[in-house]
């Protein structure tokens, strides 16, 4: 049971208005307390009193008992070292660098060519599908791609046209390049709602029971369509297309990057179109084109054909 003392701790609340100044995401924010709560509840005490054995005693606890994945145990680590450092100067702690998180090196799934349009084509909601091949066209995220807004279109008769991708992961902006066909598709959806704001406005809930359609209801949203509903598209598309199970809407940003540099586009310009922040991250689309390792059999082979002379 909850105890009702632990919301009023004034190094919680403390710790909620340091969050709070931070330039993380509001999910961030949210789970960051959260956990330093749970570990209040834990001791049923204020965690700003407990002592630095006691603390890596929780997290044998949250290994041991709890059997935390690697995501979680990670959540709790950073939250509560910003908790116990940040915040409240801990800074001699030992114990956050004792605790070791493998990161997994397990290669994301990326379709086919063919596959990504068996896909796509099993989408029948046009606001949804266009949606699902801007992701794919573009290499983005989903939360990224439903927050497109009409004017982050970029286009002109001098400039190849690229999109503005706002605030993506790490608060960063970027531009990515887009094919004109792809310009095109995104105008002619935007013509059947012309909502002022968003590429893709949510209808909201409900639209069917007030007479509405789907663009009507597009055309006076007031914010855009929800991640959730692109990924419950998707997961009926893929059962209907029956390619890989395991493929999720972002599986489309693997495979975005992996088509690239099959078609020979640098690996730093595919780094900056992901807005990773280190070319480290992009280093592992290298694994998962066959393409790739043609080409590299096939120059393998030019080689040992130039210095091979043959045997008398």
């Amino acid at each position: 049971m909850l105890n009702p003392s632990i919301h009023t701790y004034p190094s919680l609340a403390k710790f909620q208005q340091f969050v709070e100044l931070k330039d993380y995401r509001p999910p961030t924010k949210k789970e960051y307390v959260r956990y330093v709560r749970k570990c209040a509840e834990h001791f049923g005490c204020d965690p700003l009193g407990l002592t630095e054995d006691q603390l890596r005693q929780y997290f044998l606890f949250l290994r041991q008992e709890k059997h935390y994945s690697r995501s979680p145990m990670k959540a709790a680590k950073f939250s509560l070292r910003s908790f116990f450092v940040e915040c409240h100067g801990r800074r001699d702690w030992t114990v956050f660098a004792e605790v070791r998180i493998a990161e997994p090196l397990l290669l994301p799934v990326v379709l086919s060519r063919q596959e990504v349009a068996a896909v796509l084509g099993a989408v029948r909601e046009p606001r949804l599908r266009v949606c699902l091949e801007l992701i794919y066209h573009c290499g983005l995220r989903v939360g990224e791609a439903v927050r497109v807004q009409v004017r982050d279109v970029h286009e002109s008769r001098t400039e190849h046209p690229r999109l503005h991708v706002r605030q993506g992961k790490g608060g960063g902006d970027r531009f990515v390049p887009m094919s004109p066909p792809l310009v095109q598709r995104l105008r002619q959806w935007w013509r059947q709602h012309q909502h002022p704001v968003w590429l893709f406005p949510g209808p909201g809930i409900g639209w069917r029971e007030r007479g509405l359609t789907a663009l009507a209801a597009a055309a006076k949203a007031t914010t855009h369509l929800s991640v959730s509903a692109v990924q419950n598209t998707f997961r009926l598309a893929r059962a209907h297309s029956g390619i890989n199970p395991a493929a999720t809407p972002h599986t489309l940003r693997h495979s975005y990057a992996t088509h690239l540099l099959e078609e020979g586009v640098s690996l730093r310009q595919i780094s900056q179109y992901l807005g990773h922040a280190s070319l480290d991250t992009t280093v592992i689309y290298t694994h998962l084109t066959a393409m790739s390792e043609a080409r590299t059999r096939a120059a393998l082979e030019t080689l040992h054909r130039a210095v091979t002379t043959p045997v008398a």
